[in-house]
């Protein structure tokens, strides 16, 4: 397995990445070890999560995902093998079971969030600590337009990163990046940490997929180039839809099946199923699983660092891995960018 570095960092990853955030809900404690075993055996070094998995987020299993890789940790005595990332929440008033809503990211709920991980995870440091969602108001998780209508008070990125800072110095963690964040974030960051000394962010974990490509149409592909800010891609199958299990039976055994419906609207949208039929024909047309050229046409792409993989069997994580060997034609990848010529990112 191919490593990379992160950004200016001195993490050295795969680029799979284990996503977990089905441990804890659609994945039990020994099934999430075996996931991570086998992650491992086929090479991967990189394990990422967050204080608020495992998703669909409720207050009962919330921290779970964080425990169960803290049990496989200290069962296993290899943290050093692994480069450990997690994240810390953003405001939220729905989410009011973590630190009773007030999520926004001054250095107290920083703190707070980071020792709880640590707990959890039952290790000394962190490797990657990112800021899940950005506390000021951005569009996000499905929301296409910038509303200044939807400003709040936010905490400045000056503040959260002279925090991050001093954790770094205490030894808690190691390096930091964002999520879920635009370009005027990303530079931000940047901007701060040149003029006063602050931490830099080595990586942006971002919505990528072939039903989402905001990344590179809104040019955070050439900020980050330019900053030296590593992506790492997440929902590469868009929650499923890009296997095109659901276009074979919409009762299919999933997220979308077994959560309600409201709560990813957008992969629902009609757009998506129109973009799915199209990817999953061409792919059958040139001999691939529509697994396969999703994720194969993800892993190829310049500015993906590592791409992050879920999945709730060791046959998906099998068949995920085993894409890293696919090789699109250029006709293949063409014929790609003309479906998204003419659907443009219906699942942003």
């Amino acid at each position: 397995m191919e490593k990379i570095t992160l950004g200016r960092s001195d993490l050295q990853v795969s680029k799979i990445c284990l996503g977990t955030m089905t441990f804890g809900e659609q994945n039990t404690e020994a099934e999430a070890h075996a996931q991570i075993d086998y992650a491992l055996e086929r090479g991967i070094n990189f394990i990422d999560t967050a204080e608020l998995y495992p998703v669909r987020p409720a207050a009962e299993t919330q921290g779970a995902t964080e425990r169960f890789i803290g049990s496989w940790l200290k069962k296993s005595g290899r943290r050093g093998d692994v480069v450990l990332a997690t994240k810390i929440v953003g405001p939220n008033p729905y989410m009011h079971w973590i630190r009773k809503g007030k999520s926004n990211h001054n250095a107290a709920h920083i703190r707070a969030a980071v020792e709880t991980s640590l707990q959890r995870l039952q290790t000394d440091y962190i490797d990657l600590y990112q800021l899940h969602w950005p506390s000021r108001n951005v569009p996000i998780f499905g929301a296409s337009q910038f509303d200044p209508e939807k400003e709040r008070h936010s905490v400045a990125l000056e503040e959260s990163l002279a925090v991050l800072g001093e954790l770094i110095k205490e030894g808690k963690i190691r390096h930091i990046g964002v999520s879920n964040e635009s370009c005027w974030g990303v530079s931000e960051c940047i901007k701060q940490a040149e003029m006063k000394g602050l931490p830099r962010i080595a990586t942006i974990q971002n919505l990528y997929n072939l039903t989402a490509r905001h990344f590179e149409t809104s040019f955070l592909d050439e900020t980050c180039f330019r900053e030296q800010v590593s992506l790492l891609a997440y929902s590469p199958l868009a929650f499923g839809q890009l296997t095109a299990k659901y276009l074979d039976n919409p009762k299919a055994h999933g997220r979308l099946t077994i959560f309600p419906a409201s709560w990813s609207p957008r992969y629902l949208r009609q757009g998506v199923l129109d973009a799915v039929a199209q990817y999953a024909k061409l792919a059958r047309d040139n001999g691939l699983t529509p697994t396969q050229l999703a994720l194969g046409w993800c892993y190829s792409r310049w500015f993906v660092a590592s791409t992050i993989v879920g999945a709730t069997s060791l046959a998906q994580l099998g068949e995920n891995i085993d894409a890293i060997n696919v090789r699109l034609s250029p006709q293949v990848m063409a014929a790609v960018d003309a479906i998204h010529a003419s659907l443009p990112n219906p699942g942003q």
